[in-house]
Order: C-alpha cells, then sequence, then structure tokens
C-alpha cells in the first residue's frame, strides 16, 4: 500500500484522538476539590476509617505528599487517580475548610 493511500486514514483518526484527550482533560479540570473529596476521599475521612482531616487546618505539602505516598492505611493515588492540577486544588481546599460536623470518628 502506498503511504499517500493512509494519509486520509490519518487525518480522520488524529482528530479523535485529540478530542478524546481534551474531553479527559476538560472532566479532570472541572471536577471541583469539593467532589474530588466526595468522590476520593470521603469514603474513609470522618467515617470511622481514616482520621478526620477537615478543619484541621493540615500544611498543603504534607496532604500532597500523604496522597501521592500514602501511609499505614492510607492507599498511594497516582496522578491517573487524581491529576496534579485536582491534588493542588484538593490540598488547598482540605487545607482552608473548616471542620463539617457530619464527620465523625478518629
Amino acid at each position: 500500500m502506498r503511504r499517500w493511500a493512509l494519509l486520509p486514514l490519518m487525518l480522520v483518526a488524529a482528530p479523535a484522538s485529540a478530542q478524546t484527550g481534551q474531553a479527559l482533560g476538560q472532566t479532570l479540570a472541572q471536577r471541583s476539590p469539593a467532589k474530588t473529596y466526595a468522590s476520593i476521599c470521603a469514603y474513609c475521612h470522618g467515617h470511622n476509617v481514616g482520621p478526620i482531616i477537615l478543619g484541621r487546618k493540615l500544611p498543603v505539602e504534607y496532604i500532597q505528599a500523604m496522597v501521592r505516598a500514602g501511609r499505614n492505611g492510607m492507599p498511594a493515588m497516582r496522578p491517573t487517580e487524581i491529576s496534579p492540577a485536582e491534588l493542588d486544588a484538593l490540598a488547598t481546599w482540605i487545607s482552608k475548610a473548616p471542620k463539617d460536623i457530619k464527620e465523625h470518628g478518629q
């Protein structure tokens, strides 16, 4: 098959993959820190599994390190699970968040 014959296929496939990447990036960028916390963190934190972290004014760097490295029962979260931009926003949000009276536990 001649090389130029593949050109139309490459032109059709490239925009679709670029659009998929853009849609994924937009989805991650649009997830708010509160939504990220609710979908990833709140399952354990504040429900007698992990320690309560809201309202404790934890340093942003500490939160970021714990999320990436994990510790004891806390699993490490890869960049594919929570993007670097999401982690920055989440850590800042947790650090500044007031105590949630609905949370209980440690």
